[in-house]
């Protein structure tokens, strides 16, 4: 059964109630609280309303359909899922919180963090999917877990990996690769001369946050310690700021200080950037439209930089039940079973998507999905195994995500501390004291507010 569709504008005047509903469900048997189908053919009893985003790979929106419609079938539940452009997740969530009443889940493309006295604490989910599939992940636990008050605020289902996205075929032009920052920066001027600059965002959107980010954890540069502490007042972070300006006006445009979250993608697919950090969903569509430079579009971790290779993921899938749900119990439920079918959903997803709870899809079994896919070079995505296992942290790594994190990122101050200096507006010791101070008392008000 598939109602009319409910708009973003209606959708925020009522709050987040169910549009698009879908009769859900899927094709494995039986997962956690699963059973034979039992309710075929008639009207459920029971009910479940989701949000989520519109996934940038169409099968997997397709798998999740139907698995949930066989879920549904197996638990007599109808579940009624509404899919979002990312983009206007953030604004349905706080009409829904504002009103007290919406969708009994929420996805979100990052952790809620600040949501945590709206939602329920979501431990016992966790432990029921643990119990069937191992341990949660470092990177989902710290996504969704605050150390401070014992609780889950969401759980997580899977994340996405953030690849370097370089033309092979132009950086072998100059006989180099990016595996370093150095290599890149010291490669930006003599592509940009080729008509291909690099391409990393320092603009007010949520890829040159991710960009940034990973540039500097490279670099020994961190939001925060390991115990919450505010930390990006350090040498490490201007070193960072000042490279990145560097590489800025050797190879480089303004462009990037306007792109939006589609730009990095438009930007390599129109034939134009040799180098891009994002998802590999410019791939896919390259490979999908037959676009002639498709086999020279290569993957690498986050370059090495002074002090490591490390960095973020694009995206951490977090699903949240709000307090005021109509339907928890089928909401943990549904949860649970979601996150133990990970394996067949990293399938569905193209390998866009990584479990978070490694048990529930071996990094073995997704390096051999890899391995056959046929697209050229074959092999090229086995790298992504590597990627997700040894090099994606979370945002607020080495701690905890929190709250703080969470605004630091949506107001980006990072891209702005990078924005000053790259334009000559500040310099590199200007703009790190004054986001630092900024990131300070961010920090100060979540800390008296008992968050942190």
């Amino acid at each position: 059964m598939v109602n009319e569709r409910i708009t973003r504008s209606a959708a925020l005047r009522r709050a987040g109630v169910a549009a698009a509903v879908i009769a859900v469900g899927g094709t494995k048997a039986p997962y956690a609280f699963a059973g034979p189908l039992r309710h075929s053919g008639r009207q459920l009893a029971g009910r479940l309303s989701i949000v989520q985003w519109a996934h940038f790979v169409p099968r997997y929106d397709a798998w999740l359909r139907t698995w949930a419609t066989d879920w549904g079938e197996r638990n007599d539940v109808e579940v009624a899922i509404e899919r979002e452009a990312y983009t206007e997740l953030p604004a349905l969530a706080a009409a829904e919180v504002k009103a007290q009443r919406g969708h009994d889940i929420f996805g979100f493309l990052g952790p809620p963090a600040r949501y945590e006295d709206q939602v329920i604490d979501h431990t016992s989910i966790v432990s029921e999917i643990e119990r069937q599939v191992g341990g949660y992940g470092d990177l989902g636990r710290r996504s969704t877990f605050n150390p401070k008050t014992r609780k889950h605020f969401g759980v997580s289902d899977y994340f996405v990996p953030a690849p370097m996205i370089w033309r092979h075929d132009l950086w072998n032009s100059i006989g180099a690769s990016p595996a370093t920052w150095e290599q890149v920066r010291e490669a930006a001027p003599l592509l940009k001369q080729l008509g291909h600059p690099i391409g990393l965002g320092q603009a007010s959107e949520p890829d040159s946050n991710m960009a940034l980010l990973s540039l500097l954890m490279s670099f020994g540069s961190f939001l925060q310690d390991a115990s919450g502490v505010p930390s990006l007042d350090s040498q490490n972070t201007v070193e960072a700021v000042e490279f990145m300006a560097d590489l800025h006006v050797q190879g480089q445009d303004e462009a990037v200080f306007s792109w939006k979250p589609e730009s990095n993608n438009q930007f390599i697919l129109g034939g134009r950037g040799s180098l891009v950090m994002n998802a590999i969903s410019a791939i896919r569509r390259a490979e999908d439209l037959g676009m002639p430079f498709s086999k020279d579009l290569w993957l690498w971790p986050v370059p090495h930089g002074p002090r490591g290779r490390i960095g973020v993921g694009q995206y951490t899938s977090v699903y949240a039940v709000w307090r005021f749900a109509r339907n928890r119990d089928n909401a943990e439920r549904f949860l649970a079973d979601l996150c133990i079918a990970s394996s067949d959903a990293v399938a569905a997803s193209g390998m866009f998507n990584f479990p978070t709870f490694p048990g529930a899809a071996p990094w073995s079994e997704i390096y051999a999905t890899a391995a056959e896919d046929q697209r050229l070079p074959k092999g090229k995505y086995t790298i992504l195994t590597t990627i997700a296992a040894q090099y994606t942290r979370n945002a607020g790594y080495p701690g905890h995500f929190n709250a703080a994190v969470q605004e630091v990122l949506e107001t980006y101050l990072v891209p702005r501390m990078f924005a000053q200096v790259s334009q000559g507006r500040m310099t590199a010791a200007e703009s790190v004291r004054t986001t630092a101070a900024e990131a300070r008392r961010i920090w100060k008000r979540w800390r008296k507010a008992g968050k942190i």
